[in-house]
């Protein structure tokens, strides 16, 4: 296992392997494991299950301390595969606040932001995918 990163690892069923694929990981993989599944109102409006969260979506985080919690993503971080949500804050010592990382796969996305171009287009091709099954 010298290598930096091979998709090999991914069909391994060895733990430390399947941790230094996620880790190892290259920025267009990782946005992969980015996703987080939709809100059961926007299921049936454009009819798949999930999608990448993006900064401006807003999102209810589903598990851990902040459950609960809705707001709007403040930032997303590819290299910790973290999202930072608006609301889900914790004090500092010095009393102000930070924003607490958060698994994707803990939140679900409860409102699109479709003021992307490209991304409001991968949403319309996604319906029109799913209609046509």
């Amino acid at each position: 296992m010298k290598k930096e990163f091979s998709k090999a690892w991914n069909s391994s069923t060895q733990g430390r392997k399947q941790r230094k694929y996620v880790a190892k990981a290259p920025l267009h993989i990782k946005h992969k494991f980015m996703g987080a599944p939709l809100s059961a109102a926007l299921k049936k409006e454009h009819g798949f299950r999930s999608l990448p969260v993006r900064s401006g979506d807003t999102v209810k985080v589903t598990t851990g301390q902040f459950k609960g919690v809705e707001g709007k993503v403040s930032k997303v971080s590819l290299i910790k595969t973290k999202v930072y949500v608006e609301g889900a804050a914790v004090k500092r010592a010095d009393g102000t606040d930070a924003l607490y990382p958060i698994h994707a796969s803990n939140v679900e996305i409860v409102k699109l932001d479709l003021s992307d171009k490209k991304r409001a287009q991968k949403v319309e091709s996604l319906k029109a995918k799913e209609a046509s099954k």
